[in-house]
């Protein structure tokens, strides 16, 4: 047999500890691996239970609330100046630039985003350096044994410290997801508050628009009773007329001035809410007459698609909420579950300053740390249920904002068609009344007919001129009213930026399914 087929004697001997030590190293990983598992069931087995949580309420989807997958009509940001009034777009502006209710949104909107920076700063590790020095005088019968007890003695410690806790369950990415959507829903805010002051001062000045419009009128029914009121007196004095005829002109004319005088108090005060809204002293819009023939809205047709609920403002807001308080919820169920910390330190320390700096001063430490709620009074479990009903809350507000949005925008387009029809209703009607008027004051010229014909033609021509004058001005209104209902143009930034995302990475037939991105956000 050849000899290099055969083992020495003290070569096998030699084998048998590397044989042993390999044997055992294979054991204890083995053992590790079972161990570990083991472990953290154990402390998972042993942390607080959260309990049984019901699932959340359901998001309303723009398909049950009858949205059609067709777009909603388009609408520019700053839509009021498709309007043509440069005195509405100064107004505008100036509300917008330093109204105080829009101001505060802008600060909770910072605000917001200095909770994103506090959750980022706790992510990674964390450094402190700690200093201090003290010059005590020990007690002779305390703990402390000679040569420091009964004699005064100076200490420095200067220490720099490392903290890392490990985010093993998720708690700080939560934490971030519900800051980042508390962010988006109060940048949203702000878009919303912006859409509503806007809204308001269009209103506004329309309803100023309206009532100038109808002391127009007003006063032209005053001047037409002052003629009437004249040629009754020359027809008396001819013998024409009676005294009855001229009591009846008489009587009309403070009630006219009342009218006038009531309308002028509307005025005013639709003024000062100008002024108010702009952040203005009351009396610094005085002058304004905006005239309503000078607005011209453009019409919107009809339809509202799905993406109505990404271009509210207000909605897009609630939706946030919703994604906010839903990773609350997340964050409070990790509270259930262990956290481990790792810490580390360097420094100096000594007793003595003149020793401070030596060598053997040094002071250092490193290891884990772990905390494991097991029994804490209920108390996590009554957080992860407020965290679960303030969740249901936010969606109960998304799906009530939602039913809002849609009724607000159908109930617009639907004053929008019936106004155009009564409008054109109401031509026809003043334009019969304007000629029975004229032939009625003929006659009366002429001695042909009785006074009261004309007076009872001429109410009914001043109730068709004010008439004209609500349905024009509650056209604009109703169409102010739309503008809102529609987001005022606004769409939301985080679903535009997903949305052109897909659309540069997908085919033409991806692409247009990626132009309802803005709804599933908004959903």
């Amino acid at each position: 047999m050849p000899s290099s087929s055969l083992t020495a004697p003290g070569q096998r001997a030699a084998t048998r500890p590397h044989r042993a030590r390999a044997a055992t190293k294979a054991a204890k990983k083995a053992a590790t691996k079972v161990a570990v598992p083991a472990l953290l069931a154990l402390l998972l087995a042993a942390c607080a239970s959260p309990g049984v949580q019901r699932a959340p309420a359901a998001l309303a989807a723009p398909a049950d609330l009858g949205l059609a997958d067709a777009a909603s009509p388009a609408v520019a940001v700053a839509w009021w100046q498709a309007w043509g009034d440069t005195g509405l777009d100064a107004l505008v502006e100036r509300t917008l630039a330093g109204q105080p209710t829009l101001r505060l949104a802008q600060a909770r909107l910072e605000r917001a985003g200095a909770v994103i920076g506090a959750v980022r700063g706790e992510d990674g590790p964390q450094v402190a350096l700690n200093a201090d020095a003290t010059r005590q005088h020990y007690t002779k019968n305390g703990m402390v044994p000679a040569p420091i007890a009964g004699h005064t003695w100076d200490s420095a410690n200067l220490t720099l410290g490392l903290g890392w806790e490990l985010d093993l369950w998720g708690r700080r990415q939560a934490a971030l997801a519900a800051a980042l959507g508390g962010e988006r829903a109060a940048r949203a805010e702000v878009a919303a508050v912006r859409n509503a002051l806007a809204t308001q001062v269009v209103r506004g000045w329309v309803a100023l628009a309206r009532l100038l419009a109808q002391r127009e009128v007003a006063q032209r029914a005053l001047a037409q009773r002052e003629e009437m009121l004249a040629l009754i007196r020359q027809r008396v004095a001819a013998g024409l007329d009676t005294q009855v005829e001229q009591r009846q002109g008489e009587a009309a004319l403070p009630d006219a001035r009342v009218t006038l005088e009531a309308l002028d108090e509307q005025i005013r005060l639709q003024r000062h809410q100008l002024a108010a809204l702009s952040g203005q002293a009351p009396q610094a819009l005085d002058a304004l007459a905006p005239r309503l023939d000078a607005l011209r809205a453009a019409p919107v047709p009809e339809g509202l698609g799905a993406d109505l609920l990404g271009r509210r403002p207000d909605v897009v807001a609630a939706r946030w909420r919703v994604e906010a308080a839903s990773q609350e919820v997340v964050q409070a169920r990790t509270r259930f579950y262990p956290d481990v910390r790792l810490s580390a330190f360097v420094g100096l320390s000594s007793l003595g300053l003149d020793r401070f700096l030596d060598f053997d001063s040094r002071t250092l430490g490193a290891g884990p740390a772990l905390r494991l709620p097991i029994f804490e009074g209920g108390q996590l479990r009554a957080q992860l249920q407020g965290r679960a009903a303030e969740r249901d809350a936010a969606i109960a507000q998304y799906n009530q904002t939602v039913l809002d949005a849609v009724r607000e925008a159908a109930d617009a387009l639907a004053s929008q068609a019936s106004l155009q029809r009564q409008r054109t209703g109401q031509a026809q009607a003043q334009a019969g009344v304007e000629a029975a008027y004229g032939l009625a004051q003929q006659r009366y010229r002429a001695g042909l007919g009785n006074y009261l014909v004309v007076l009872n033609a001429e109410s009914q021509l001043l109730a068709q001129r004010r008439l004209a004058v609500d349905l024009a001005a509650r056209q604009l209104d109703t169409q102010a009213a739309l503008m809102k209902a529609l987001g005022g143009g606004w769409a939301d930034p985080v679903a535009a930026t997903a949305s052109a995302s897909a659309t540069a990475s997908t085919t033409a037939s991806t692409t247009a399914s990626a132009t309802a991105t803005p709804v599933a956000a908004a959903r």
